[in-house]
C-alpha cells in the first residue's frame, strides 16, 4: 500500500499527465473544483503561489484566468486553512467559520469599533467596490492589528464575517464589495451541520489526494467537536463500504476507496515539475515526509545563516518522486531567471533523461515568470553545474 501512495496522490492531484484538466480557463475552473481550493500567497520572488500551482497543472495557464473566474463569480476568496481561492459552489462550507467569527468563537474574531464598521459598510454601499487605500483614517496603536488603519481592520472583520466579499484585486490589493452584490443568486447559503461539513472535508480530500488521514483533515482546524464529527463520518463510511481503512507503517490510519485502489495508474515515463511551496500536493509537510520520504520546509522564514537550501526553494518532482529542490528568483527588470541553488538529492536519477527534460521545464517556467534568459549560479553536486548550464544554453 505504501508504495502505491506517491503515484495515487500525484495522479489525483493532476501531476502525472500533461493536461489532465484540459486547457485554458475551463481547465482552471476544473482544477479549482477538483482540488477544492488554491492557496494564496503574496511572495513574488517568482510568480505568486496561486498562479504557480495552476500553471503546474495547466501548461497554457495565464494569471488572468483565475481573476476572470472571480469576476464571473465562479470563484471567491476566503480563509480555508489559509487565504485561498475556492469554487463558488463550495460557498456554503465557509459559512460555519463566518458564523463562529461573528459569535467571537474563532481565533480570527476581533473587536472593531462599530462606528468604523458602519462607516465602511455605508461607503461601499454608496460608492461601490473600494480598496483599503480608498479610506482615509488615522492609524491606531493596537499592536494586535500591526498598527493597521481602523478602516482596514473593519474591512477585514466584515470580510471574515461574510458581510463583504473580495470582488477582485488590483495587483495584490483587495477590492471589497457587499456580499449581497457579489454572491450569485443561485448560491446555496444554508449553513451545513458539523457532520455535513465533516463529510465535505473528507470527500474533497479523497478526491484531491486519493486518500486521507484524520491529521490531514484537521490540518490547521482545531477543536474536539470537529475531530469527533470527522471520526463519526469516517466510521459510517467504513460500515457502508464506501471507505476502507488501511494501516501503513509510519503513518496514521489511511482512508481511501476500493475503486481508487483498483484503478491502474501508469507510472509516468517523463514527468518533471517544479512545485510551489504552497502546492496542494505538498502543503501538508508531515504527509510529504511520510509519503515521499522527503523532508521539506520553506526557508524564507528562517534566519539567513540557518538556511540549508535557500530563501525560496521549490521541490522538484521527477516521475513519481521528489528528487531535489531549486531556489529560484525572477529578475524581471533584467529578464533573467536565476537558479540560485539547485540541489539534487536522489542518487537514482537517470541524469541523461532528467537534465534535458528539467532544462526544458525551466525554460518554460522562466517564460511564465516573464523572463527570457536563464542563469545557473550553483548546483549541488557541483560536478553537474556544467551539464545543466550546457543543457539550458542549448534551449535558449
Amino acid at each position: 500500500m505504501h508504495q502505491k501512495l506517491p503515484l495515487i496522490t500525484l495522479h489525483h492531484q493532476g501531476l502525472t499527465t500533461m493536461r489532465p484538466f484540459g486547457k485554458g480557463i475551463q481547465a482552471t475552473k476544473a482544477v479549482l473544483e477538483h482540488l477544492g481550493y488554491i492557496q494564496i500567497d503574496t511572495l513574488s520572488v517568482i510568480e505568486r503561489a496561486h498562479h504557480h500551482t495552476l500553471w503546474t497543472r495547466i501548461p497554457d495557464y495565464q494569471p488572468d484566468y483565475l481573476h476572470q473566474l472571480v469576476r464571473e463569480r465562479s470563484a471567491f476568496e476566503y480563509w480555508f486553512h489559509a487565504a485561498s481561492y475556492l469554487p463558488m459552489s463550495h460557498y456554503r462550507f465557509v459559512l460555519p467559520q463566518m458564523s463562529a467569527i461573528k459569535r467571537g468563537e474563532s481565533p480570527y474574531s476581533s473587536n472593531v469599533d462599530a462606528k468604523y464598521l458602519r462607516h465602511v459598510t455605508d461607503r461601499i454601499r454608496i460608492d461601490g467596490p473600494l480598496k483599503t487605500r480608498d479610506f482615509e483614517s488615522k492609524k491606531t496603536s493596537n499592536a494586535k492589528w500591526w498598527n493597521w488603519k481602523p478602516t482596514k481592520r473593519a474591512l477585514e472583520k466584515l470580510f471574515m464575517e461574510g458581510d463583504l466579499m473580495i470582488t477582485g484585486r488590483e495587483g495584490m490589493e483587495k477590492v471589497y464589495d457587499l456580499t449581497e452584490r457579489v454572491l450569485p443568486g443561485r448560491t446555496n447559503t444554508s449553513e451545513p451541520s458539523l457532520l455535513e461539513f465533516s463529510e465535505y472535508l473528507i470527500n474533497v480530500s479523497i478526491r484531491a489526494n486519493g486518500f486521507t488521514t484524520l491529521k490531514q483533515l484537521t490540518h490547521l482546524r482545531a477543536g474536539d467537536p470537529l475531530r469527533k464529527a470527522l471520526n463519526t463520518i469516517l466510521q459510517q463510511k467504513i460500515e457502508q463500504g464506501s471507505l476502507i481503512e488501511y494501516s501503513v507503517e509510519g503513518m496514521p490510519p489511511v482512508y481511501t476507496t476500493q475503486n481508487i485502489l483498483d484503478t491502474k495508474i501508469t507510472k509516468p515515463a517523463t514527468n518533471v515539475r517544479i512545485l510551489s511551496p504552497f502546492d496542494n500536493a505538498i502543503i501538508h509537510r508531515d504527509r510529504v515526509q511520510q509519503v515521499f520520504e522527503f523532508d521539506y520546509r520553506l526557508e524564507c522564514y528562517t534566519a539567513k545563516e540557518k538556511r540549508k537550501f535557500g530563501y525560496f526553494c521549490l521541490p522538484i518532482l521527477y516521475k513519481d518522486r521528489l528528487v531535489g529542490r531549486v531556489d529560484c528568483k525572477a529578475h524581471r527588470k533584467t529578464g533573467d531567471f536565476e537558479l540560485i541553488n539547485l540541489h539534487l538529492e536522489s542518487k537514482k536519477i537517470n541524469l541523461d533523461h532528467f537534465i534535458p527534460h528539467f532544462s526544458k521545464l525551466v525554460y518554460r517556467f522562466a517564460k511564465f515568470n516573464g523572463c527570457q534568459t536563464i542563469r545557473v549560479t550553483n548546483v549541488n553536486p557541483k560536478k553537474l553545474t556544467s551539464l545543466f548550464r550546457k543543457a539550458l544554453s542549448s534551449i535558449e
